[in-house]
């Protein structure tokens, strides 16, 4: 079967033969356009997990701070996801240090983006929009 099908047909079985063709360093067997696809993807996907765990870390921080109806019960829950996701930023970074330009290009827009929804749910009065710095988010004694 012809790999391009194989594809779309078994992609675990696509997958284990272009590794056999990279093994091999057999290059008329690669199937390229969907190898590339694959590469893309997987960048893509390391993104999407740093904004979404960065996301999480600044919701469970202003919740922490700012949200007292809830804070008595919710405190140590959220707090146990502040370090869960501080951990699996610092991971994904660990793995990938050229994405910490991506998080500091972009974590001011999240953080925005974050407070602006909690505003429109009306959750909770966030007092101070001002964006608290990506380093004082990352340190493991800051809970808001």
């Amino acid at each position: 079967m012809e790999s391009k099908n194989l594809y779309e047909e078994d992609f675990n079985l696509w997958a284990e033969q272009m590794a056999i063709a990279i093994r091999e360093r057999n290059v008329k067997q690669m199937d390229w356009d969907n190898l590339l696809e694959e590469i893309e993807d997987m960048s893509a996907s390391q993104r999407r997990a740093l904004r979404s765990y960065s996301k999480r870390l600044i919701e469970h921080i202003l919740k922490l701070k700012y949200w007292q109806q809830e804070r008595a019960r919710c405190k140590n829950g959220w707090r146990e996801e502040v370090s869960n996701f501080r951990s699996e930023i610092l991971d994904i970074l660990k793995d990938s240090p050229s994405l910490k330009n991506y998080l500091k290009e972009n974590y001011s827009d999240w953080f925005d983006k974050v407070v602006v929804n909690y505003q429109k749910n009306q959750l909770f009065l966030i007092e101070d929009t001002t964006v608290i710095p990506l380093e004082t988010m990352m340190d493991d004694n800051f809970f808001g």
